[in-house]
């Protein structure tokens, strides 16, 4: 918002501060300047009022205020001295009648007889101007004028334009109505543009209809021009609720709505309108009329709040004096009443609408008396970390794996539809349905994450070649408890990579003992209808069932819409949470390098890989640094019911470098254990 600096310096004596020294006690005390101009012999401030100081400061006499305050210069507020006739009084001329006390709270009116239009003086001009309204007549111009130095919009009507007493009454008196419009009332604004009102929209109306849209824009009807003689002030006070609502709805923005939206004192219109009354009787040689017409509601009571000293200085972390603190408040226009040893009780002035909590009033001191001045002091606390939640600890550590491994997590809806409940095997007794269903797709919570999983991986094929995604999630079932599981999906034949990745997921938790079983495998999560029965396994650690892993039958993968192979691993995070351990075995790393020899075995169908491992690793030793299963081979050229299972074995010593003899003797010995296995044939 933009203010007058000379207009501002109008309500010292003493000289303020230059603009610019100004802007800057102003950003560091109340509120951000954005912008200083020179125009003319003045200069515009630009100042960035906050909302919840609307009430006062969206007016000079608010921001010379605070400037005195700051500076400790004394504020000399306009003080009206109007001189009105002794002939005539204004509830002569008019009546007032608010129809609805919480749309209109007060309504103040004033007249003023033989005025006589014309421009209005070169320096109520000049400041309109840096203030940036443009000058139209000295009517008009005064209660603009009044506005941008108190605050409070006023409207000037020509009376002799509004609608006469029925001549059915012996009233002479016009009468003024502040009502809600009737559906389908029209009015012309005073730019002449027409707008269609309705019962949300307050007016200000005669017995012939609107004149004004309450707190927004004037109507044409009764508008001030070149021939006004008696001049109506209005000074109200309307909801801002009310008021914002209808500035919205019309798409009417004002100078007037602004404020009346943010709210005003209810004490304002008064002296505003004795303001505005003094001008117009100076400027336009009118004659003001003895006394106002006040429609009242109720007079508001003074809001108090009790002051603390002792809990100020330990809020702000600072010591400031009882009578500092009473003497800047005194600045800003608070009053006192009730002191007690340690405390007072604060009377809140009426355009402070911002005041409510002592922390409010406590805020008030610390920025007069300057933040900048105020010591920074580091708290002091004892910091207790928190218990560690061992839900988001092992989470965080699988997540952390399965992105390591190159997959990407997934957030899916805990939804499924009944018909991607059927195609997963699962009945109406297995699911929890949702009462109230935004949709069918959403009709039963997901009672395994795979169906979202396939979902994911059937919305993703047509841009991907290659999918591996995860997700870390409830599932809920009928008549059991709700239990996170983790779940991942990679398209391809990747049966044996999704079980790489689950070995390398499970010793990454710390979890041993980890084995494939193989031998009609039943999942525990699932309907096995949905698993390939030649390409599943229970993943078990020691005897009990963690999770399972297999490759998704082509029915269900064609029910869903996925034209490619899809493995999937689903696990029992909550049973590989308990079996998680943080215990690591570590061994130096060898400085002396490392051997490699590759080894084929044919073996049976039936055989386990992990059979073939434990005897290499157990002949091998401590010498076996590592061995991998690179290759399996089902082939023609095999003998029927055999495989080819190709390993790739490290040799390395932690206190030497290997010889090749010492090499051989150590794989002969893994060959010569290998074949003592008759059906096993070590391929050299």
């Amino acid at each position: 918002m933009i203010f007058s600096y000379n207009w501002l310096q109008s309500f010292f004596r003493e000289k303020l501060p230059k603009p610019e020294q100004l802007a800057e006690l102003l950003t560091m005390h109340i509120f951000e300047v954005e912008e200083i101009k020179k125009v003319g012999s003045d200069w515009a401030i630009n100042i960035d009022v906050l909302p919840n100081r609307a009430a006062d400061c969206f007016a000079h006499m608010g921001i010379a205020r605070e400037i005195a305050a700051i500076t400790n210069e004394k504020f000399q507020p306009p003080a009206p001295k109007l001189k009105e006739s002794r002939k005539i009084k204004t509830k002569d001329f008019v009546t007032v009648e608010v129809r609805d006390k919480n749309d209109c709270s007060r309504y103040t009116a004033k007249v003023i007889s033989k005025t006589k239009i014309g421009d209005s003086p070169s320096w109520m001009q000049e400041r309109l101007k840096v203030c940036g309204l443009r000058p139209i007549n000295n009517i008009v111009d005064a209660v603009n004028y009044v506005m941008l130095e108190t605050g409070q919009p006023l409207h000037a009507f020509d009376l002799n334009k509004t609608a006469k007493p029925r001549e059915t009454k012996r009233e002479t008196a016009r009468k003024i109505i502040v009502r809600r419009a009737k559906k389908g009332e029209k009015i012309l604004t005073l730019e002449g543009e027409a707008y269609e009102l309705d019962e949300n929209i307050l007016t200000i109306a005669d017995l012939e209809g609107p004149l004004v849209i309450a707190g927004i824009k004037g109507g044409k009807r009764a508008e001030v021009d070149e021939k006004t003689t008696t001049v109506l002030l209005e000074a109200a006070n309307f909801n801002p609720s009310l008021t914002r609502r209808s500035s919205r709805q019309l798409g009417l923005k004002t100078d007037a709505s602004l404020r009346f939206e943010h709210g005003l004192d209810i004490n304002l219109t008064e002296l505003a309108i004795s303001r505005a009354a003094q001008l117009i009787s100076e400027i336009a040689g009118g004659e003001a009329a003895q006394g106002i017409v006040d429609a009242y509601s109720k007079k508001a009571p003074a809001r108090r709040v009790k002051l603390d000293f002792g809990y100020a200085e330990k809020l702000l972390g600072a010591k400031i004096s009882s009578k500092d603190a009473k003497s800047i408040l005194s600045k800003l226009g608070f009053e006192f009443t009730g002191e007690k040893s340690g405390s007072v009780i604060t009377v809140v002035p009426s355009w402070r609408l911002d005041i409510e909590l002592p922390e409010d009033v406590i805020e008030e001191i610390a920025r007069i008396h300057g933040y900048n001045r105020i010591a920074p002091v580091f708290p002091r606390a004892a910091l207790v970390p928190p218990a560690r939640n061992d839900d988001i600890f092992w989470g965080d550590v699988a997540r952390n794996i399965l992105k390591e491994n190159g997959l990407t997590e997934v957030y899916t809806y805990s939804f499924i539809s009944e018909n991607e409940a059927g195609i997963m095997g699962y009945g109406t007794r297995d699911l929890v349905e949702v009462a109230n269903s935004a949709s069918q797709d959403q009709k039963y919570m997901r009672p395994s994450l795979t169906p979202n999983l396939l979902k994911a991986v059937e919305k993703n094929q047509k841009q991907f070649t290659e999918i591996k995604v995860f997700e870390l999630g409830k599932v809920f079932r009928r008549n059991v408890a709700e239990k996170n599981m983790l779940s991942g999906a990679l398209s391809g034949s990747a049966f044996y990579v999704a079980k790489g990745m689950v070995g390398q997921l499970l010793r990454g938790l710390g979890i041993s003992d980890i084995w494939y079983d193989e031998y009609r495998p039943t999942p525990e999560e699932s309907k096995s209808s949905i698993w390939h029965k030649q390409k599943c396994a229970e993943i078990k650690s020691g005897k009990e069932e963690v999770g399972f892993l297999g490759e998704i039958v082509p029915r269900v993968l064609g029910q869903m819409g996925i034209t490619m192979p899809v493995a999937v691993f689903d696990l029992d995070f909550e049973k590989l949470q308990k079996l998680a351990t943080e215990e690591y075995v570590y061994r130096p790393v060898s400085k002396y390098p490392a051997a490699v020899r590759d080894l084929a075995v044919l073996v049976p169908r039936n055989t386990k890989s992990e059979e073939v491992l434990n005897i290499i690793e157990i002949a091998g030793g401590e010498l076996v640094r590592d061995t991998d299963l690179f290759d399996i081979y089902e082939g023609e050229e095999l003998p029927d019911g055999k495989k080819n299972l190709a390993f790739r074995i490290i040799y390395q010593a932690g206190d030497h470098t290997l010889t090749s003899g010492e090499i051989d003797k150590i794989h002969n010995k893994i060959i010569n254990a290998l074949e003592e296995n008759p059906e096993w044939e070590a391929r050299r």
